[in-house]
């Protein structure tokens, strides 16, 4: 089987094309013939090794976590699904080896879902772990109708989610994204676009809501998470999908935490069902042929990706 994989933690040129073993589905697992994966920046910290100390892993390690296929064999105890079906899925498994950027991959029938009607293959393969990661770091936040979001990197994989879904929730929303980007988040559904290098976000916020946010998702980290405390109302909730410390740093008041995403069919299929109705959609910046998986890489690192990046297998 064709993967693109790491012999090793290290820079660009640890990932190479293998021959591996083809997987076969364990008990409740499903196999799919992957046709487009999708591209993250968990997936070049996976490869420096940034994460080796959370996540338990066996080499070789075939990167990616998002896929978009065909479902070719059933598992012993599965029930959801047929073969032939079109699945999406978010694959990540408790020990991280056999990912996504290869021609096959085992994922549990529970992760998994029916592709969404009318997406590519490489849309689809491009929402499931950032959607989800939008998804439950809202609900993690308890965003509720009639209150105020801002997303920290509103153009982003997780952050062009956000602004739809918090609007779908029935919030008002508010997105930081650079110039260029500007367009892009009102697009989305967004109230307000604030350009953070042009100006302190925290400034240009209170021209739209001089009182605070209700609810800030940081998708940066750092210093910009930190200052994601300012935009807070009193009793005001703050998300981090990237900064863990951000859970001891909330001052009095306020509400903090760190939310990394969890695999869901039941949720994909909820996610499936806005993008039918028209009330989600995704974009696709750029689509690399798997044996250019090392220039997605690069350009994830590099940063500033609108929306997010696909690879065709």
């Amino acid at each position: 089987m064709r993967a693109m994989a790491i012999a090793g933690f290290g820079g660009p040129e640890r990932l190479q094309e293998m021959s591996l073993p083809r997987p076969k589905p364990g008990r409740g697992e499903i196999l799919i013939r992957s046709v487009a994966a999708g591209v993250n920046p968990v997936d070049w910290k996976i490869r420096e090794g940034y994460l080796a100390d959370v996540l338990p892993h066996d080499f070789p390690v075939i990167l990616g976590w998002d896929v978009a296929g065909i479902v070719e064999e059933l598992g012993e105890g599965t029930s959801r699904f047929r073969k032939g079906d079109k699945v999406f899925a978010y694959a990540r498994k408790p020990v991280v080896q056999w990912g996504t950027w290869a021609e096959c991959v085992a994922v549990a029938e529970t992760a998994a879902a029916l592709l969404p009607p009318r997406l590519l293959f490489e849309e689809a393969a491009a929402v499931p772990l950032a959607a989800l990661t939008a998804h439950q770091a809202l609900a993690r936040a308890g965003l509720g109708s009639g209150e105020t979001l801002l997303v920290l990197a509103a153009a982003g994989g997780v952050g062009h989610f956000a602004v739809q879904l918090g609007k779908e929730a029935g919030a008002r929303v508010y997105g930081t994204a650079g110039t260029s980007n500007q367009q892009f988040v009102l697009g989305l559904g967004a109230a307000g676009a604030i350009d953070y290098t042009r100006e302190d976000f925290r400034e240009a916020l209170r021209r739209f809501c001089a009182e605070g946010v209700d609810v800030v998702l940081d998708g940066v980290g750092g210093e910009t998470a930190v200052a994601g405390f300012d935009a807070l109302r009193p009793g005001g909730r703050l998300v981090s999908i990237v900064d863990p410390s951000v859970a001891e740093q909330a001052p009095r008041g306020t509400r903090a935490e760190f939310h990394f995403v969890e695999p869901s069919g039941e949720q994909l299929e909820w996610i499936a069902g806005l993008f039918a109705r028209h009330k989600l959609t995704t974009h696709v910046s750029r689509i690399y042929p798997l044996r250019e998986a090392a220039r997605a890489l690069a350009e994830s690192q590099a940063g500033h990706v609108r929306g997010k990046l696909a690879l065709a297998l």
